[in-house]
């Protein structure tokens, strides 16, 4: 017992009298922007950005052993000459 076809034509013909065809094309075009734009928001925080892309890719790059400065015995400040 649901909506039957000739029921949902009279609520289209009672929406399209009361707003008319204009504002309801003016409508139908803001909403559909309004989903392109929040679909566009969810993919882009699910895609990281180039920027943080790029810092990814230069981390990931960097060894370990190139962060690490390069300790030699000549350069040991622990005790001064005399």
């Amino acid at each position: 017992m649901g909506i039957s076809l000739w029921q949902l034509l009279i609520i289209l013909l009672v929406v399209v009298i009361v707003f008319g065809s204009k504002r309801l094309r003016t409508l139908g075009s803001d909403l559909g922007s309004a989903i392109r734009g929040f679909k566009k928001e969810m993919d882009d925080e699910k895609k990281p950005s180039d920027e943080e892309k790029k810092s990814l890719e230069e981390k990931s790059s960097v060894s370990p052993e190139a962060d690490q400065k390069p300790q030699s015995k000549e350069h040991d400040d622990a005790k001064p000459r005399d």
